[in-house]
């Protein structure tokens, strides 16, 4: 067995059950040797989008993905969605062919990029130990919750592998959080009249030990965007802090006395820049790396540990149940007001272009339960995040670590691969379905029984509502509308024009059905006003 074909059925053996990408000669031999090793193979139409649905299909499975790429210009071309990936702590090896010879034109310094993007870089250089080099690369990946770039240089992929078993790489363990802090975190509780927790991703997997935390302690719930749907199904949901939030999770979060972000960062989006927390409230941070404490802002103190871990010691400390947060009253309003489709709704339908709110709680109604919503980036994004509801945590992927435009639809696709029982739903912008459409031709291959809605308002829509005011000319962000649905219909989907709600009856018509080609919806939506969120956004740049 040659190098090539080792490290390719090593990162299967060691787990690596799907791998995304595009392939030419320099990954031909790995990426088929995952395949004969049991990988299931997903070929994407861009490096970009491969690099996306493999990211999103770590996220959504919760197991290490692969993403493998050509030499040089197929590693640069992922770099966005490595990018983001990295920034997210997403478990990913990118297995990139290299060419170490200057004389090549595919020759750059990758160890440089991946670097630069905050992607850890190895390379196999030792032939003998190329299996347990491919090993260290996963076992890194899922142990550091990191993006490790693993190059596999081109002069050494023909060599004899020799033995070309990985060595056992256990799990690292974790280790128990310190009782003096569990013991400071507890007595802060106690004082705490109004607690709020914010859970982020690092909590996803805690529902159950925060949730009888806070029972104990009567806090209120809520999450980061990327935890939407943690708390599903709880009277004491907030659903997500932060620019997304509805104006009574705003209102009670930052009448907080105590807030304690779990496994999340409390950063300036889930903070709205700090407005969401009061002057004299404690402010609480736990998460597994003691270098994210206080690294976004200035904490009270903070809890290193695993969440579920520390949630378990700190209930076990408790004694009796507290109100805290928690009473009727405060049951009742978030009942009658806590989702966004509860409040006042003055549709600004506008001559053949539909109000995006009334169009999305029309579709809120219609799609089944259970379904995984995929968003992109742009003055949209608020309308499916926020009024369209999800069943859990897994049903809502979120790539915007990296706030970049056209990684909606490779979101949908990999997450969709993760969660074949739910239905997808991708919801873009006009400008990042057109950076990412040649993978409609990805999600028609692969039979996915998807739904795809364009917000089209023939806009860089976040720019005309930022700089419009201003006065300033906008002829660089503003284009003619685009026939979403007859592209769409030229891969394969049936697509539809909505331009009123009630044009969302093909919508209904095709869950009816077999569902046996994926829709387009596009929705041609009013642009005069800028989303909520909108303001948020750019007071951090």
């Amino acid at each position: 067995m040659n190098v090539a074909e080792a490290v390719g059925a090593t990162l299967a053996r060691c787990g690596v059950d799907t791998v995304f990408g595009v392939v030419g000669s320099g990954n031909f031999h790995s990426t088929n040797a995952m395949v004969a090793a049991g990988a299931r193979y997903v070929a994407a139409r861009h490096e970009g989008g491969a690099a996306t649905m493999a990211d999103a299909y770590a996220r959504t499975s919760g197991a290490v993905s692969a993403l493998s790429l050509h030499q040089g210009c197929g590693l640069t071309n992922a770099l966005t969605g490595i990018t983001e990936a990295a920034k997210s702590r997403t478990p990913l090896v990118v297995l990139t062919a290299e060419a170490t010879s200057t004389r090549s034109n595919f020759a750059v310094d990758q160890a440089g990029l991946a670097a630069a993007v905050g992607a850890l870089s190895m390379r196999v250089t030792v032939p003998e130990d190329a299996a347990g080099t491919a090993a260290a690369a996963v076992a890194t990946a899922r142990d550091e919750r990191r993006v490790v770039v693993l190059n596999l240089p081109l002069d050494v992929q023909g060599q004899e592998a020799g033995n070309a078993t990985p060595p056992p790489w256990a799990p690292r363990p974790v280790p128990p959080p310190d009782p003096a802090q569990v013991e400071r975190l507890a007595d802060a509780l106690r004082r705490a009249r109004r607690p709020v927790f914010v859970a982020g991703r690092g909590a996803r997997a805690a529902r159950g030990e925060l949730e009888a935390l806070a029972d104990r302690c009567g806090a209120l719930l809520a999450t980061s965007a990327v935890a939407k749907g943690l708390f599903r199904g709880s009277p004491w949901d907030l659903d997500v802090s932060g620019g997304f939030a509805t104006p009574l999770a705003a209102e009670l979060i930052s009448g907080a006395d105590l807030i304690v972000g779990w496994g999340c960062q409390l950063n300036m989006w889930t903070m709205r820049h700090g407005r969401l927390i009061a002057g004299n409230a404690v402010v609480v941070q736990v998460d597994l790396e003691a270098e994210a404490l206080g690294a976004q802002r200035p904490i009270t103190f903070g809890v290193c540990g695993d969440v579920t871990a520390v949630a378990g010691a700190v209930t076990a400390a408790w004694g009796d149940e507290a109100t805290g947060y928690r009473t009727p009253e405060m049951r009742r309003a978030i009942a009658q007001r806590g989702r966004w489709r509860d409040e006042s709704l003055d549709a600004e339908a506008a001559g053949d272009l539909v109000d995006p709110r009334a169009l999305t709680i029309a579709l809120d109604d219609l799609l089944p339960a259970e379904r995984l919503v995929a968003v992109d980036s742009g003055n949209f994004m608020g309308y499916p995040s926020m009024f369209l509801d999800v069943p859990d945590e897994q049903g809502f992927c979120f790539t915007q670590a990296f706030q970049s435009v056209g990684l909606g639809l490779a979101t949908a696709i990999g997450a969709a691969l993760a969660r074949p029982d739910r239905l997808p739903v991708a919801a873009l912008g006009d400008g990042g379905a057109l950076m990412g459409a040649s993978e409609l031709e990805t999600v028609v291959r692969l039979g996915l029984p998807m739904l795809v809605v364009v917000y089209d308002d023939a806009a860089y829509g976040a720019e005309v509502h930022h700089f419009g005011p201003g006065g300033h000319p906008l002829d660089a962000v503003r284009f003619p509308e685009t026939d979403f649905a007859a592209i769409a219909r030229g891969y394969g989907f049936g697509a539809v024009t909505a331009r009123r709600v009630d044009d969302l009856d093909a919508v209904a018509a095709w869950l009816a059905g077999p569902r046996s080609t994926p829709l387009l919806v596009d929705a041609k939506i009013t642009r005069d006003q800028p989303s909520w969120w909108l303001e948020e956004a750019f007071r951090g740049h």
